[in-house]
């Protein structure tokens, strides 16, 4: 198993780096992340200092997958996700449009946790469980290069809790070798990230990349051992959520026979929505996946 050590932060999704590492199609690889403070952030006493490093979510990589062109998918499967110094990080802030009924006067809140045996200590009252995700990864899209803070059809900071341990992330490929970057670990988030920040951690993230070939999809998607889930971004949020559901139904429909306005009945009824980072409407559609045998369409 390869490893790749932390090294120069991005902070975009660019196919302009140079790859820095380089992998087959089914390998697997041990993929090392800072935080999104950028390490910035490790006592109670610490404050974020945007005037040295003013961007957040930086990436480790980019990974260029071997046979990987223009039109592929990667499925990369989330092995496993370890703090890589027993600990992690969130902080208040600023409240953002909460302001408009608790005030602006929120207190900076840097508010540091250790994580031991499965649990985060939020304090001396609560533990939390320890349920690490991914709050970045993604591919080098073909024009533009978009920074780590919006997400997009190319991934980026999606905040999806289901980027996960034991799941599969499938990801568009734009440029020769996909050039995949990851980051912005958290050792748990609640739906929506409502401060911005979840427990942040740097991290050691294990991961499998495989190779769709000619199969191309219109956004990042998700799998997991029981359900399917199709993502779509940006606000009014009720416009993401629509769209992450007609994606879902086109992929009922393309993969498992459903008939479309059938899935769109059933989905009326059974669908489900995780909510990423609130602020940029960031959602992921899902169904059960006992629903999707043939003879139920």
């Amino acid at each position: 198993m390869q490893r790749l050590p932390v090294g120069p932060l991005y902070y975009e999704f660019s196919r302009h780096n140079e790859p820095r590492l380089r992998i087959q199609p089914s390998e697997t690889v041990l993929v090392e992340s800072e935080d999104a403070f950028s390490g910035q952030i490790r006592t109670n006493e610490d404050r974020r200092d945007k005037t040295k490093k003013p961007y957040g979510n930086p990436q480790t990589g980019p990974i260029w997958v071997e046979g990987a062109e223009p039109g592929d998918t990667l499925a990369v499967a989330i092995d496993d996700i370890q703090p890589s110094i027993g600990q992690c990080a969130t902080r208040t802030s600023d409240p953002k449009q909460l302001a408009q009924w608790l005030g602006d006067d929120c207190p900076h809140g840097t508010h540091v946790c250790p994580i031991r045996d499965g649990l985060i200590y939020w304090s001396d009252e609560i533990a939390l469980p320890y349920r690490p995700m991914l709050g970045c990864i993604g591919t080098a899209p073909d024009t533009g290069v978009p920074t780590t803070g919006p997400a997009g059809s190319h991934g980026g900071n999606m905040d999806i809790i289901e980027t996960c341990p034991g799941n599969i992330v499938y990801l568009p490929v734009f440029v020769a070798g996909a050039f995949l970057y990851l980051g912005d670990a958290h050792a748990t988030m609640g739906h929506g990230e409502l401060s911005a920040s979840g427990l942040e951690m740097p991290a050691h993230t294990t991961i499998t990349v495989n190779l769709i070939k000619a199969k191309k999809i219109p956004a990042p998607r998700i799998e997991s051992p029981d359900e399917i889930m199709a993502i779509a971004t940006g606000c009014p949020m009720e416009r993401s959520i629509a769209q992450a559901y007609a994606w879902l139904i086109l992929w009922m429909e393309a993969e498992y026979g459903w008939d479309r306005w059938r899935a769109y009945d059933l989905l009326t009824h059974a669908g489900q929505v995780s909510v990423g980072y609130y602020d940029i409407g960031t959602v992921a559609a899902k169904i059960n996946k006992s629903y999707l045998t043939p003879s139920a369409s």
